[in-house]
């Protein structure tokens, strides 16, 4: 009997298409790297940031409009100046219009790019803001890099040697710097650099910054930076430090930690290695918060030193109801605030595998 049919070779039969199965590297390689679990959380992320930014720039711009006055008050109380000048600059600013208006002028300036002037002078509002937030930041990155390099070495000692009088004593030193105001502290430290004179005892620079070389400045600032960093570092260092000798301490207790020790392996990698990965935890999470109160952080130690920061320059915006001035440096701390804390995750992931994204979100 004859028939028409072929023999089955294995290849598929040219009269039909071929499908690539869905998770053929052909096509999808790129979709992977593209899309995956990470990107998808950051996106998120930051769509969730976008709806709080503009959460926290309504609440703050309406609490300033909706407050008696404006800051033409003064000119307003000054029987000098002609009202003709008065209308002209409300109206230049936009202060004539409704405040839903001005609102929504003002944010589409800002996404623009123009974050407006100031009412006093009609000076830019962005390159007073670059400047003062960098000074700032100069300071509290400063603290921050001197506080945990103080604590995380002191709390994990501490940890290790648990109640013994070296432990006592650091405990104690703790709980008196925490106390501390910093004010007084601040206070404190300035007597000191008047006393002794060893310390600059205010300001950024010296008179003859301007002449110095390159190297001359940066020991300058370096210099006049002793200080507001050691206020900040004392008040800072002792939570931090309780933090990390807590954790240590809890992870110390944990079965896998008395399995390791009961196989041999030596103290220091059984702490460093197994027991300080999974302690860090908590400070990362710590770190990212850190990362967004960089800009606020230290008002009243610039106040103290008289450190051209952001905290005084918005003290004296807000006085002034500088509406432009005041919004631009609330809504840089919002952003601060919100990239620390996506840092925060992505580092607590990082560090810490069993975590899930599903469980950050």
């Amino acid at each position: 009997m004859t028939t028409n049919q072929q023999p089955n070779s294995g290849q598929p039969s040219p009269n039909f298409p071929v499908n690539i199965p869905p998770n053929s590297p052909q096509k999808t390689s790129w979709g992977r790297w593209l899309i995956n679990d990470w990107t998808m959380f950051v996106l998120k992320r930051l769509g969730q940031s976008v709806v709080v930014i503009l959460g926290v720039s309504i609440l703050s711009f309406f609490a300033i409009t909706k407050s008696p006055g404006n800051c033409f008050a003064e000119l307003r109380n000054n029987p000098s100046t002609p009202k003709q000048t008065i209308a002209q600059l409300e109206k230049q600013l936009n202060y004539d219009k409704p405040e839903v208006v001005q609102y929504l002028l003002w944010l589409q300036n800002t996404l623009s790019g123009n974050l407006g002037v100031r009412c006093q002078g009609l000076a830019p509002v962005t390159p007073l803001i670059v400047e003062r937030a960098g000074n700032t930041l100069i300071m509290s990155i400063a603290s921050l890099l001197t506080t945990w390099l103080i604590a995380i070495p002191l709390g994990v000692y501490s940890a290790v040697k648990q109640n013994t009088w070296s432990d006592r004593l650091i405990q104690i030193v703790s709980y008196g710097t925490q106390g501390f105001p910093s004010f007084v502290l601040a206070i404190l430290l300035l007597m000191l650099a008047q006393n002794t004179g060893w310390f600059p005892v205010g300001g950024m620079t010296s008179i003859d910054f301007a002449e110095l070389s390159p190297l001359g400045q940066f020991f300058d600032i370096s210099r006049h930076l002793i200080l507001p960093t050691l206020t900040l570092t004392l008040v800072s260092f002792a939570g931090l430090q309780r933090i990390m000798r807590g954790s240590l301490l809890d992870v110390l207790r944990q079965d896998y930690i008395k399995t390791a020790r009961a196989k041999g392996l030596p103290e220091s990698q059984v702490i460093y290695v197994h027991a300080l990965r999974n302690a860090i935890n908590p400070l990362v999470t710590l770190l990212g918060f850190e990362f967004g109160g960089l800009l606020g952080g230290a008002f009243v130690t610039e106040f103290f030193f008289n450190w051209p920061g952001l905290g005084k320059l918005l003290l004296d915006a807000t006085r002034e109801k500088d509406t432009n001035l005041v919004m631009a440096g609330l809504m840089l701390g919002t952003v601060m605030l919100v990239i620390g804390n996506l840092i925060g995750d992505i580092l607590l992931k990082a560090v810490d595998p069993r975590i899930k994204l599903d469980d950050m979100e």
